[in-house]
């Protein structure tokens, strides 16, 4: 009972860390009052189409000293990301009205189809201020409504208008030294950071909120206006009435207004306005029920099945050996097949690729996950968790080569022959098949001008990495495997093979039905990670989702050993590639529910473009977790097979 407790106990200080524990993801920016703010555009994007563009790609109005990209990280461009400068700009502490930014030349038939095109798909203006996306406020049906960005415009009884006057507030913190050396965990911060002007009051950007306005504005009166000047008439902004609409040859005049206010959310809080999003409020009750749940009818299957093998095992040894020279003619289930259960699989340098990449991937799941959930990958670092995952992938070649080397090794009783072969292909294998789904998709995004395509010069780089320290590193990890010692067999395998009997049901018909076991672990989860992904809503759960995949982990192994046993006491000893599938086979689940969340939960999404986008990012997902789930299933039952043969003496 004690140890109930203790298990409660860690259970509940785990779900309390699943509560989006991050870092802020930069050092706090201390602005004077009159210093200069800058505001950054990111793409234009929309859960309606899925692919990015360029803010820039839109009759908007440039900067004076030309647009500029950001330095953006890896992750940021494989997720379509693209920052750059933008004409806004304002002055710490100081509240101005009635900007005029600028006046577009005359709108041309292209661009006028295109604002159309954009507004009719809700194409979404993302705005970021010191690192803060800009956040808007909508009202409904007495809820207070969250979104990134805004709109590019809206129709109105087929009219089109777009939002061409923005009301800006910056949310501000004053600027505390004190705090600062406290969060750094320095004992004499005086010598560490500099005072310099601590007299002047500081201030720190702690939040971001815009308002679109459809403003009717005339173009004759700003004819010689410059940019930053003040507009010539008043400016009255209502978020309820459009007024600006778009017509063909004529220009549209753009313009802004700020307000600043002093706010009690501190620096490290400033985050949580997005994690709050509508959405992003994670279901806890239905997640700890299905934990709970999957956890109880783990518990059982262990127990059935511990008692069960014990049994087998118990009753086995506890015969004289007249008694087993009497039955030897009488033996059933798994004891029949000792001359067969290590008889080698078929294809055996696929199934050793799969399982060394397999390793791979699940390594490089749980070591970024764990990252994420201590707060190291916080949503305030854009691109962290895709760079992070590359980075640990990579890495992690050399336990792929290893594994896969070593099982090689295994199954050809200790046979040095072909490491090479089997270290280089599983190198290749799986990031081979994840570079043709997604230069695939490259080709229908560089169709489509979308800032969503990869470069060209990141598709070099990627190579580079690939073949410059991936392939490598799982060469390294193949010769280790090779100089390791093979795992010897516990039992001697017959010349002839035994001939499997006739079984009542098709065997992967059981092997297909695992799936739902694990299936069952994840599928709240994935909810909320397909959400993040495709709504563009902010995931930010990541000691949930460890522990979901703690879990998933031991279900997986379970289900697996369970099916492998099964087979064995039907005298079926064809185990090695089933054992994979059982437990690997929750990836046609996930696929089928990734079918459901495009057909119910996406019905917006417009055009054969954007769901062959989909299905094709959810089969490259759907492969990792199959080749990381049958890895797991496939070892499990291997231990399992192993130690149950060498329990027992059979010759």
């Amino acid at each position: 009972m004690g140890n109930f407790g203790i298990w409660v106990l860690t259970i509940c200080l785990i779900f309390q860390s699943g509560y989006g524990f991050y870092l802020p993801g930069s050092y706090p920016h201390k602005y004077v009052v009159g210093d200069y703010l800058s505001v950054k555009v990111n793409s234009l994007t929309s859960i309606d189409t899925e692919m990015p563009f360029s803010y820039y790609s839109l009759p908007f109005c440039k900067p004076p000293e030309g647009v500029k990209d950001s330095a953006e990280n890896l992750g940021e461009l494989l997720m379509g990301d693209r920052i750059e400068n933008s004409p806004y700009r304002f002055k710490m502490y100081t509240n101005e009205t009635e900007i005029f930014l600028c006046q577009s030349d005359k709108v041309s038939a292209d661009d006028f189809k295109l604002l159309k095109k954009r507004i009719d798909e809700m194409y979404q203006v993302n705005l970021i201020l010191d690192n803060l996306p800009a956040i808007r406020y909508t009202r409904k049906e007495g809820f207070m409504l969250r979104w990134t960005g805004y709109p590019v415009g809206v129709k109105v009884q087929d009219v089109y208008y777009v939002f061409n006057h923005l009301k800006f507030k910056v949310l501000v913190h004053q600027y505390e030294e004190t705090n600062v050396a406290r969060v750094m965990g320095t004992g004499d911060a005086a010598d560490v950071i500099p005072t310099e002007g601590s007299d002047v009051p500081g201030y720190m950007v702690v939040g971001f909120e815009v308002v679109p306005c459809s403003v009717m504005h005339n173009g004759n009166l700003v004819k010689n206006s410059k940019m930053y000047e003040k507009y010539p008439s008043p400016i009255k902004c209502e978020s309820t009435t459009v007024s600006m609409p778009i017509k063909e040859g004529e220009p549209i005049v753009f313009t802004y207004e700020v307000a600043f206010e002093e706010s009690d959310i501190k620096w490290p809080s400033r985050w949580d306005a997005y994690l709050k999003m509508e959405g992003s409020k994670v279901h806890w009750f239905s997640i700890l029920n299905s934990l709970m749940v999957i956890t109880f009818l783990a518990g059982i299957v262990l127990v059935i099945f511990l008692r069960t093998v014990r049994r087998d095992l118990t009753r086995y040894e506890e015969l004289d050996k007249e008694a087993q020279a009497q039955m030897t003619e009488e033996l059933s289930g798994w004891k029949l097949v000792v001359g067969d259960v290590f008889r080698a699989p078929s294809n055996p340098a696929l199934l050793c690729i799969m399982v060394g990449d397999g390793v791979q991937i699940l390594g490089m799941a749980v070591v970024t996950i764990l990252f994420a959930a201590l707060g190291f990958m916080s949503p305030a670092s854009r691109g962290t968790l895709i760079t992070g995952m590359l980075f640990f992938y990579m890495i992690l070649g050399i336990a792929a080569g290893y594994v896969a080397v070593r099982l090689w090794r295994t199954i050809g009783c200790g046979d040095h022959k072909g490491w090479v072969s089997v270290s280089w292909k599983a190198a290749c294998f799986f990031p081979g098949i994840a570079f043709l789904i997604l230069t695939t998709l490259n080709f229908l995004l560089w169709g489509s001008h979308s800032t969503g395509a990869i470069p060209f010069s990141l598709f070099v780089i990627l190579l580079l990495l690939w073949f410059c320290i991936s392939v490598p590193l799982t060469l390294v990890g193949g010769y280790l495997g090779a100089k390791a010692p093979h795992i010897e067999y516990p039992v001697r395998t017959n010349q002839i093979p035994r001939e499997i009997p006739a079984q009542k049901y098709p065997s992967w018909l059981l092997v297909l039905g695992a799936g739902t076991l694990p299936f069952g672990t994840l599928f709240i989860e994935l909810f909320f990670i397909m959400s993040s992904i495709w709504m563009g809503r902010v995931y930010y759960v990541f000691g949930f989702l460890f522990v979901v995949m703690i879990l998933l982990v031991v279900v997986c192994a379970e289900v697996s050993l369970v099916l492998t046993y099964m087979h064995l006491c039907v005298e079926d000893w064809k185990w090695w590639w089933k054992s994979f599938f059982a437990s690997g086979s929750v990836a046609i689940y996930i696929f089928l529910y990734s079918v459901n969340y495009l057909v119910f939960d996406l019905k917006s999404l417009s055009g054969p473009v954007s769901a062959t986008l989909y299905l094709g990012y959810s089969l490259f997902m759907v492969l990792a977790i199959m080749f990381a789930t049958g890895t797991i299933g496939f070892l499990s039952s291997f231990w399992f097979v192993h130690y149950l043969f060498s329990s027992v003496k059979l010759d």
